[in-house]
C-alpha cells in the first residue's frame, strides 16, 4: 500500500509538463519513439543528476531495482543501457535547451527581490566566465582544446540575484571566452563583471553603444591618458581617473573614456585595476560588483560537486549537450522548489537533502522546514581570495 508521494514523485511535480511537451513538439522529439519518449527521457537523466548517478549504467540499475516502484516515483517506463545511451545520441538536444530556458525565465522573477552582497544598486548585474570538462580527445573528437587535448566549456552568463544562469553556450575547448560578447545580446542598464579574459575594446565598445556597463580587469598592456581625476575617499581606493586610449589600435576600437579605479586588497595585499563605462556609481562599487563576480566560480564549482557533469553521459556533441542542459534543468529545479518553499536551506543544502530521499514518502514541505539559518551560513570557514 502506498501512503503519500515518494520525494521524487514530489519533485516531478515542479516540472512544467505541458511547456516540456511543447518544446518536444517543436523539434518532433517522439518521432518513432518507441520505449522511451521524450519526457520519460528527461525523467530519467533528471533522476541520475539529483541521486548523483555517475553513469547511464548506474540510472538504469537504481530503476532496475526500484521497478515496482517506477509508477509512484512519476517514471513510466525504465529501460536499459543501450536505450537510454542512444536517446542521448539521437534525440535533439534543442528540446532540452529551450526547456532550459523557459525555467529560466520562470525562476528568476522569483529571486529579483534578493540583495547582492555590498551593493544597494538597483540595476541588473551579470558575472560572465566559462568552465572546461576535460574529455578523452579520442572518445570526442569533436571538442578539440588546447595542447592536443580534449576539452568542453561551458559558457555562463549568470544573474548575481539569486545566482541564475541566464544564458549557457557549450563550446570545444579552444574557443575563446571574449567570443561570447559577440553572441550576446546586451540589456541596456545592466551590470556585466567579467575578468581579463573578455577584454576585447571592439565588444566593449557595442556594448557601451546600448547603454550597458561593463566591470572587469585592466590588461597590463593598457596604454591610456588621464583627463580627469575623480574625487575618492572611499576605504582602499587609490585612485579614480577617466581616461582616454592612446594606442594607434585600441583609441579607434574604443574611443569613448574610460573609467580607471585603482584599489588595494587588504586581505591580499594586492593593487587591482578595474575599468569600467559606468561613471555614475562610486568607485568602491566598482570593486565590490567584481568582487562578487566570485558568484560565477562558486556556481561552477556546485555544479560540478553536486551535479553530475564530470563523468560525462555520452561523447557526441549532442549528447553532451543533452547531458549539460539536463544538469542545468536540475539546478533550476531546485533553486524552483527553494523560492518556491521559502525555505532557508541553500539551494546546495536542497539538493542535498533531496538527493538523498528520492524515496522516502515524507512531504518536501517539511524535508525543508527550518526556522534556523542555513548550517553553511553558521560555518566560520574563511572565503577564498576573490581577486
Amino acid at each position: 500500500m502506498h501512503f503519500g508521494k515518494f520525494v521524487f514523485a514530489q519533485i516531478v511535480e515542479f516540472i512544467p509538463q505541458y511547456e516540456f511537451e511543447k518544446c518536444v513538439k517543436r523539434y518532433n522529439g517522439d518521432y518513432h519513439a518507441r520505449s522511451l519518449n521524450s519526457y520519460n527521457h528527461l525523467l530519467q537523466l533528471i533522476f541520475g543528476q539529483i541521486t548523483a548517478c555517475t553513469s547511464l549504467r548506474d540510472i538504469c540499475l537504481c530503476l532496475k531495482v526500484h521497478q515496482n516502484n517506477l509508477y509512484h516515483l512519476g517514471i513510466r517506463q525504465s529501460v536499459n543501457q543501450s536505450s537510454l545511451s542512444r536517446a542521448n545520441e539521437k534525440r535533439d538536444y534543442r528540446i532540452f535547451q529551450d526547456f532550459g530556458y523557459h525555467l529560466i525565465n520562470e525562476v528568476r522573477p522569483l529571486y529579483q527581490a534578493e540583495k547582492v552582497s555590498q551593493l544597494e544598486l538597483e540595476n541588473t548585474i551579470f558575472a560572465l566566465d566559462s568552465t572546461s570538462i576535460s574529455v578523452s580527445i579520442n572518445l570526442a573528437a569533436w571538442a578539440a582544446g588546447k595542447y592536443n587535448r580534449g576539452a568542453i566549456k561551458m559558457h555562463t552568463l549568470l544573474d548575481l540575484r539569486g545566482s541564475i544562469p541566464t544564458f549557457i553556450h557549450i563550446s570545444d575547448g579552444a574557443w575563446h571566452d571574449s567570443n561570447m560578447l559577440d553572441i550576446l545580446n546586451f540589456e541596456p542598464n545592466a551590470i556585466y563583471t567579467m575578468d581579463k579574459a573578455y577584454v576585447d575594446l571592439a565588444s566593449l565598445n557595442a556594448m557601451n553603444s546600448v547603454n550597458a556597463y561593463f566591470v572587469t580587469r585592466a590588461r597590463s598592456i593598457m596604454r591610456y591618458r588621464v583627463i580627469e581625476n575623480r574625487e575618492c575617499w572611499e576605504s582602499g581606493i587609490i585612485s579614480d581617473e577617466l581616461v582616454l586610449m592612446t594606442g594607434y589600435k585600441s583609441s579607434r576600437l574604443y574611443p569613448n573614456p574610460l573609467r580607471v579605479v585603482k584599489y588595494y586588497d587588504a586581505d591580499s595585499g594586492e593593487y587591482l585595476t578595474f575599468i569600467s563605462n559606468n561613471m555614475d556609481i562610486s568607485a568602491l562599487d566598482v570593486a565590490n560588483i567584481y568582487r562578487n563576480r566570485w558568484q560565477i566560480e562558486v556556481f561552477f564549482k556546485w555544479i560540478k560537486q553536486n551535479m553530475t557533469v564530470k563523468h560525462i553521459w555520452g561523447y557526441s556533441e549532442n549528447a553532451v549537450r543533452v547531458h549539460l542542459w539536463v544538469a542545468i534543468i536540475s539546478y533550476l529545479l531546485m533553486a524552483k522548489i527553494k523560492a518556491t518553499l521559502s525555505t532557508s536551506y541553500s539551494v546546495t543544502e536542497v539538493s542535498c537533502i533531496l538527493g538523498v530521499s528520492v524515496f522516502a514518502k515524507d512531504s518536501i514541505r517539511d524535508l525543508l522546514a527550518d526556522n534556523t539559518k542555513s548550517t553553511i551560513e553558521n560555518q566560520n570557514v574563511k572565503e577564498p581570495e576573490l581577486f
